[in-house]
């Protein structure tokens, strides 16, 4: 199992830091609208 993580994330590459950007996005986008109705 961890050997095909190993290669898959060899193979990925730089797809992977956009990928985690991306989510990190979302994730705040959630926690964000998740605050906005304590507001009004």
């Amino acid at each position: 199992m961890i050997h095909q993580i190993r290669i898959s994330a060899a193979r990925a590459g730089d797809t992977i830091l956009a990928d985690a950007v991306g989510a990190f996005a979302l994730a705040v986008m959630l926690v964000g609208a998740l605050y906005l109705p304590a507001l009004f």
